[in-house]
C-alpha cells in the first residue's frame, strides 16, 4: 500500500488522550493540551489527536470540541462504561493516558486498572511519576498498568532505570520523551525586564501551583545576604495555591512566606503573583528572570514541567538535587544546592549573579540541550511510539509551518542581508556575501511571486542592488564586504554562478519590469565571463541562470552555451564514473545535486537525452548515499565522501537539504516521476525534525533556521546561508503544492 492509500484509509484516525484537561488548572491538564495541539499542529487532519477527560462529581467544565468523552474519575464502573465505548468506536485507534497517581481514584489511582483490562484498543502510557522503592500495592498497580499497555513513555533517563530494576518491566517497551516546552527566542533578559516594569532589576524567580512541597521558605531565607550585596534584587513567586491545598489550608503556606519575608526585613525584595499561570505570562516572567529557582523538597521527583520550561527560555537555574533535576542539570546546565539549606541557596546564587562568564555558559548550555523538548519535537517522537504499536500515518509531514519572512528582515539592512548571527541575533561584524544576497533575491521574488510582492518587493530591490555594487567593470562579482575576506579573498567563482542563477531566476519570474530589465542589464555584462568557469558547481549555477534566462528570453547563443555547459560536466562525469561511483568528481562535498539538476535543465531546454540519462544516473547515486531509511542524511562536511572511502554524517548543512529539496522538485517536474516528489518531501522534512535527533532545524519563533545538525546537538546560530536555504525550499514546495492542486 503506498503512501496516498494508507492516508485515505486512516482518514479519520484519532489517538484519543485519557487526563486532565483545561479549564481544570493542574500540570497534567496544561501537559495534556499542549501535546494535543502540537498533535494537531503538526498531524490534523490525517491524524486527529482529541481528549477524554477526567472530571470529579463535584466539577462542570465547558471542554470545547477536542474533548469527545468525559470520565467520572470517582466512578469505577463508569471508567469501564467509557472503556466499552472506546472498543466501538472506529475512529479512535489509541489511548495515549497521562498517569499521575493523584488524578485516578483508588488506592494509587487503581481505577486506570479495570479501564485498561476492560479496553481493547491498544494504550500507550506516559508517567508523569515513577517512584523508587515502591511498596507492593503501588508495585502491583504499575506493573499492572505497564503489562496492560503496548509502550510506557517517561521523561527521564532515571526512570527507565528504576521501572525497568524495580518493576520489572522490559526495557523495550520505555520510551524517553522529553517533557514539552514552547519554542521562545533565546535572548537576554533586559529587554523583557522592560515590559514588564522590572528594568534595573535582578530578577529570580519560581512558578507554579504553590504548595508545601515547593520549598520556597528556604529560598527566601536565602535572600538577606544577597541583598546587601545587589540592593536591585526582586524574587518573584509565581503562581496560585495548588487547588488541592486550598481547599483543605487555604493560604496558610502563602501567609506564613509573607510573613517571613516580614520577620526578615526583607518584604519589598519578595513579590508574590498569586494567579493561575497561562503560558503567555509564564513565558514572559522566565523570559525577565536573571535566575530560575527551582526548590522542591521531594528527592524522588521524576520530572519538572517548571524546571522544563525555565531550561527553554535559556535561563540560569539554581535547584535542588531531586531526581529529575539531577539528570537535565548535569553538564554545567545548571547548579545544584543542597535541600533545606539556605546558606547553599545563597552561595549559588551569588556565584552565577558575579561571575558572568558562567551565566552565560549556563545559559547557552540549558537553551541548547533543551531543543530537543519544544513541542513540535515530542509531538514528532510521540508519533514514533504510536507507530510502533499501531500504524497510524507516516511521519512525513505536508503540513509546513506558515511562511514569514521576519528573521530574513531581520537580517537584511539598507545594504543587504548580513552574513552570520550570534543564535538569532545579526552579527554585524560578519559582514556581507555575494553568495547570501544572491539566494535571498530568490526567496525575495519567489515569495512575492506565490504571495503579495508588495512585502517582499523592497527586500528584493536591495539584494538587486547589492549585486549591482558587487560587480565591477570587468562584470565580475565581488564576493566579500565588511568582512575578514573582503580583501584576502574577494572573489568566489561559485559565488559568481549563484549570482547568474539569481538574476537568470528573477528575469524569468519577477513581474516587475524595472526589476527585470536591472537584473537583464547587470546579466549580460557578466555573461562573456562564464566561459572562463572552471568550479563544476559554479558552471552548475551558471548553467541554471542560463536556462532561466532563455525561458524568458530565447537565444540561440546562450543555448548553445548551456550546451557548451553541459557537455562539461557530461566529461567530468564520464572521466569520473565507474559502476560503483557514478558522480562527477572523485569526492561529494556540499550542494552536490546541482550538478544534477543542471543536466536535468539542459535537457529540458535541448531535449538531448544524454544529459538527462546521466542526471537520472548521477542523482540516483547520490539519493543512494543520502537517503537512508526514509530519512535525508546530507553529506557530513567533517571528511566528506571519497571515492573508495568512509562518507561523513556530520555536521549536516540546511543548504544541503534545500538542494536536495530543489532538485527532487526539477526532476519531477521535468520527468513527473512520483518518487522525485515524495523525496523532495522526504528532504525537506529535514528541516522539521526528520532527521537522526528527531529534532526541529526550523525555530518556528524567529522564523530562522539553525545552522548545523552535528552528532550530538545542533548549532544554535541562525545565519544568513541556513535561513534562505529553508526559506527556498519552503517556497518551492509551496509552489509546487500550488502548481498540483
Amino acid at each position: 500500500m503506498d503512501k496516498e492509500e494508507i492516508n485515505s484509509v486512516l482518514e479519520s484516525s484519532k489517538v484519543a488522550f485519557l487526563g486532565n484537561f483545561p479549564p481544570c488548572e493542574c500540570g497534567i491538564a496544561t501537559f495534556t493540551e499542549d501535546l494535543v495541539n502540537a498533535m494537531n499542529k503538526r498531524y490534523n487532519p490525517k491524524l486527529k489527536s482529541r481528549v477524554i477527560a477526567l472530571n470529579d462529581y463535584a466539577s462542570f467544565y465547558n471542554y470545547g470540541k477536542k474533548v469527545v468523552m468525559e470520565i467520572n474519575r470517582e466512578d469505577i464502573g463508569d471508567f469501564i462504561e467509557k472503556a466499552k465505548k472506546i472498543n466501538k468506536s472506529k475512529d479512535i485507534k489509541l489511548v495515549c493516558i497521562q498517569h499521575e497517581f493523584g488524578i485516578f481514584s483508588g488506592e494509587y489511582g487503581s481505577y486506570i486498572v479495570p479501564f485498561l483490562e476492560t479496553l481493547e484498543k491498544p494504550s500507550v502510557v506516559t508517567f508523569h511519576s515513577v517512584l523508587s522503592k515502591p511498596d507492593e500495592k503501588r508495585k502491583r498497580i504499575v506493573k499492572l498498568i505497564c503489562s496492560k499497555s503496548s509502550a510506557v513513555i517517561v521523561m527521564a533517563n532515571k526512570a527507565i532505570d528504576i521501572l525497568n530494576k524495580e518493576y520489572g518491566v522490559e526495557r523495550k517497551k520505555i520510551f524517553l520523551i522529553h517533557h514539552g516546552i514552547p519554542t521562545v527566542p533565546f535572548k537576554k533578559a533586559d529587554e523583557f525586564k522592560k515590559k514588564l516594569k522590572l528594568d534595573n532589576k535582578i530578577v529570580l524567580s519560581t512558578f507554579g501551583l504553590l504548595s508545601r512541597g515547593k520549598g520556597v521558605e528556604y529560598v527566601i531565607r536565602a535572600l538577606p545576604n544577597l541583598i546587601k550585596k545587589y540592593p536591585n534584587l526582586i524574587y518573584l513567586v509565581m503562581g496560585e495555591t495548588h487547588p488541592k491545598v486550598r481547599k483543605t489550608e487555604g493560604e496558610t503556606y502563602r501567609n506564613k512566606l509573607i510573613k517571613e519575608a516580614e520577620k526578615l526585613g526583607i518584604k519589598e525584595h519578595v513579590k508574590f503573583y498569586n494567579k493561575y499561570m497561562d503560558l503567555k505570562d509564564i513565558i514572559s516572567y522566565l523570559l525577565a528572570s536573571d535566575i530560575y529557582i527551582c526548590s522542591n523538597l521531594d528527592e524522588n521527583q521524576i520530572t519538572s514541567g517548571t524546571l522544563a520550561y525555565a531550561l527553554g527560555c535559556g535561563r540560569a537555574v539554581v535547584s535542588t538535587p531531586f531526581v529529575y533535576a539531577k539528570e537535565v542539570l548535569s553538564n554545567e546546565r545548571g547548579v545544584l544546592v543542597e535541600f533545606k539549606n539556605p546558606n547553599s541557596m545563597q552561595k549559588a546564587i551569588d556565584k552565577i549573579l558575579s561571575d558572568k562568564n558562567l551565566k552565560s555558559k549556563l545559559e547557552n548550555n540549558a537553551y541548547s540541550f533543551s531543543r530537543a523538548m519544544i513541542w513540535q519535537n515530542v509531538a514528532s517522537n510521540y508519533l514514533l511510539v504510536f507507530n510502533k504499536v499501531i500504524k497510524l500515518r507516516g511521519e512525513l509531514t505536508e503540513k509546513y509551518p506558515p511562511l514569514k519572512l521576519n528573521h530574513l528582515k531581520n537580517l537584511t539592512d539598507n545594504f543587504g542581508c548580513v552574513q552570520f548571527c550570534k543564535n538569532a541575533v545579526p552579527d554585524k561584524n560578519s559582514g556581507y556575501t555575494l553568495d547570501d544576497n544572491a539566494r535571498a533575491l530568490i526567496v525575495s521574488e519567489l515569495y512575492g511571486k506565490i504571495f503579495n510582492p508588495k512585502q517582499s518587493e523592497k527586500l528584493s530591490e536591495i539584494y538587486l542592488k547589492f549585486l549591482e555594487q558587487a560587480q565591477d567593470e570587468s562584470g565580475n562579482f565581488r564576493n566579500n564586504f565588511m568582512n575578514e575576506n573582503e580583501k584576502t579573498n574577494p572573489y568566489s567563482e561559485d559565488a559568481f554562478g549563484r549570482a547568474i542563477l539569481a538574476l537568470g531566476y528573477i528575469i524569468e519570474k519577477s513581474k516587475n519590469k524595472n526589476i527585470v530589465e536591472n537584473a537583464k542589464k547587470i546579466f549580460d555584462k557578466s555573461y562573456n565571463l562564464i566561459s572562463k568557469l572552471g568550479s563544476p558547481r559554479a558552471i552548475a549555477f551558471s548553467l541554471k541562470g542560463l536556462y532561466y534566462y532563455c525561458k524568458k528570453f530565447p537565444d540561440e547563443d546562450k543555448i548553445k552555451k548551456i550546451r557548451e555547459m553541459a557537455d562539461f560536466l557530461v566529461k567530468i562525469y564520464n572521466e569520473n564514473c565507474s559502476e560503483e561511483w557514478q558522480w562527477f568528481e572523485d569526492r561529494i562535498t556540499y550542494s552536490n545535486s546541482s550538478l544534477s539538476e543542471a543536466l536535468f535543465l539542459a535537457y529540458d531546454i535541448t531535449k538531448d537525452k544524454n544529459y538527462l540519462d546521466i542526471a537520472e544516473k548521477s542523482f540516483k547515486f547520490l539519493s543512494g548515499l543520502v537517503f537512508i531509511n526514509r530519512c535525508l542524511h546530507p553529506i557530513g562536511e567533517n571528511g566528506w565522501c571519497k571515492r573508495n572511502g568512509e562518507r561523513a554524517f556530520f555536521d549536516q548543512q540546511p543548504v544541503d537539504a534545500s538542494t536536495m529539496t530543489q532538485t527532487c522538485l526539477v526532476a519531477y517536474n521535468i520527468t513527473r516521476n512520483k518518487e522525485y516528489y515524495k523525496n523532495a518531501v522526504l528532504s525537506f522534512n529535514w528541516f522539521l525534525g526528520k532527521n537522526h535527533l528527531n529534532q526541529m532545524m526550523y525555530d518556528e519563533s524567529t522564523g530562522g533556521c539553525f545552522d548545523g545538525l552535528s552528532a550530538y546537538n545542533i548549532n544554535l546560530n541562525q545565519g544568513a546561508e541556513s535561513t534562505i536555504s529553508y526559506l527556498t525550499a519552503r517556497l518551492l514546495l509551496e509552489e509546487a503544492k500550488l502548481e498540483i492542486s
